[in-house]
């Protein structure tokens, strides 16, 4: 009888040989990075024209538009834009991230490209924005589960401690659905658990019609087609109503927390999330297909240093984990 192979054996991995070799040196990281951006041949970025003069002396940037005579290269309207970083650091990151099912904390990537931990820190945060992505609401049938995020209240210091006696308290609140027909997760921080909270983010993610199984939190009461298991009787599975996609999920992403990063700040938790929803949803195609859509959800985003240490009530120089 033939065994089954482990974990998404279908897949095509890329081995840090390879992905070193695919980024020996910025000239190649450079080429790598046009081809992914622009497979149709170069844009820009200002205008979306494809009349682009490519300078010899590269300087003052690689490329020159025609139409709007403005000059850019690959870094310029992107995630990447400003950064003086190499190319190949950027790629080397990404397949890090990509590849590190339990996240990479800024300390290794520190430590692995040979940057600042400060650098490694905005250049993650960086990262985990390309897997932003508009998603169309799933169809269904779909889970729904909530989870929290924070630090247990007897390891806080007493002056930190808010004794309001439940397992939850001084956590954060993540909300997310999993459509089981393409197994794609949608995430997110919540402002708390109501009904009214959790109704309204099933409803924005999911068809009007689709059937949806929760646990028997009493904020999921009132959905249409709503089916539950009881957890609090040890019942976690009734026909087809289940949790237990979802609750993957959050294992998943606890354990990142835990044994990876340790602290997620609740001012940038979201982005987190986003990191583990998107390195789920993308899980199934090789790992240069996960690559490769990295870079095209770059395109069009920015996040500074300043707004992300700022955004933290931090000064801009503050140091992060």
């Amino acid at each position: 009888m033939a065994r089954r192979a482990p974990g998404k054996h279908y897949r095509k991995g890329l081995t840090i040989i390879d992905a070193v070799g695919l980024f020996a040196d910025d000239a190649a990281a450079e080429a790598w990075f046009v081809e992914q951006r622009w497979p149709d041949g170069v844009h820009c970025p200002a205008c979306n024209a494809t009349d682009i003069q490519t300078r010899r002396t590269r300087k003052p940037q690689p490329y020159r538009c025609n139409a709007c005579r403005k000059d850019f290269s690959v870094k310029t309207g992107s995630i990447m834009h400003g950064s003086k970083l190499p190319l190949k650091t950027w790629g080397m990151a990404m397949y890090l991230l990509a590849t590190g099912l339990k996240g990479t904390s800024s300390l290794k990537l520190h430590r692995d490209l040979g940057i600042t931990q400060k650098s490694a820190w905005h250049l993650a945060h960086r990262i985990r924005k390309t897997w932003e992505a508009d998603a169309s609401p799933f169809e269904g049938p779909v889970e729904a589960d909530e989870s929290h995020f924070g630090g247990l209240e007897q390891n806080k210091p007493e002056h930190r401690k808010l004794h309001a006696g439940r397992g939850t308290v001084g956590k954060t609140a993540v909300a997310g659905v999993k459509d089981r027909t393409t197994n794609r997760i949608s995430a997110a921080v919540v402002p708390d658990t109501t009904g009214a909270t959790l109704k309204g983010f099933v409803r924005e993610r999911t068809q009007p019609d689709a059937m949806v199984y929760t646990d028997d939190a009493t904020a999921y009461q009132g959905l249409p087609h709503h089916a539950s298991v009881t957890h609090r009787v040890g019942q976690w599975v009734d026909g087809l109503a289940h949790t237990n996609g979802l609750e993957s999920f959050w294992s998943m992403m606890k354990r990142g927390y835990h044994g990876t990063y340790h602290k997620m700040s609740p001012k940038h938790l979201d982005r987190y999330v986003g990191e583990f929803e998107g390195r789920h949803n993308q899980r199934p195609a090789d790992t240069l297909d996960q690559m490769r859509r990295m870079v095209r959800g770059m395109d069009g985003k920015r996040l500074t240093y300043g707004a992300l240490t700022q955004a933290n009530g931090l000064p801009s120089g503050a140091r992060r984990v």
